[in-house]
């Protein structure tokens, strides 16, 4: 029979994990990471935080070996320590949308009303790349379309896409895709494309849960 304080701290190193995650700012961190690596600057602007906040709980993720850390020049740049990061930041995300009470209405506080958006899955994605019928739009930050993106999609970051709109084939569906299923860059697109008279959908959720599912991408060279 094993030691019982030996499975107790066996089980407490294994639950360190989720504790690091335990802050909604570090979930938010692990999710604009799981885009790319970023510095430290750039992921406080994201999460709304100052970079002194930001760092202390980059500090948390760094400790519990969620993340990965280089320093280049007075720059500290941060990148998920290895896809299995991403997995449990996916799977936290699915049980908490299951189980976790008032979260449907949350959700629609922060992304909207999207029963009017019209939205495309993986798969359908896949078959409408093969017949090359459609267009595919990044509307995430430079960055992140750098760092990887759907194969094929063009990189028209949401603050662009209006001025941009004359580039964009009017003769073919558009379909714009982000970082995730809480992410609103894509669902501003949709809307913009569609009030100005062109097809658009979604993707049901965003690049990372495209690359985990094994299917085309590529990386600016």
């Amino acid at each position: 029979m094993g030691d019982h304080r030996a499975k107790a701290a066996l089980f407490d190193a294994l639950a360190e994990a989720a504790k690091a995650l335990s802050s909604g700012r570090r979930a938010e961190l692990v999710d604009v990471l799981a885009q790319g690596e970023r510095s430290v600057e750039e992921l406080a602007a994201e999460i709304d935080q100052s970079v002194a906040n930001t760092s202390q709980h980059l500090q948390r993720l760094l400790r519990s070996g969620l993340v990965n850390a280089r320093r280049d020049g007075t720059r500290i740049h941060y990148s998920l320590a290895s896809p299995a990061v991403a997995d449990l930041w996916q799977a936290m995300r699915r049980a908490a949308e299951q189980h976790v009470a008032g979260l449907e209405r949350l959700a629609e506080d922060y992304v909207g009303d999207r029963s009017a958006l019209a939205t495309i899955t993986r798969d359908q994605l896949l078959e409408r790349l093969r017949a090359g019928d459609v267009v595919v739009l990044d509307v995430r930050p430079p960055a992140e379309y750098a760092a990887g993106h759907v194969r094929g999609a063009l990189s028209v970051p949401i603050g662009d896409l209006e001025a941009r709109l004359q580039e964009i084939d009017g003769g073919a569906e558009v379909v714009a895709y982000c970082r995730g299923p809480y992410c609103v860059y894509a669902d501003e697109a949709v809307r913009l494309l569609t009030e100005q008279g062109r097809p658009a959908a979604r993707l049901e959720d965003g690049f990372p849960e495209w690359s985990a599912a094994g299917l085309p991408v590529e990386r600016a060279t």
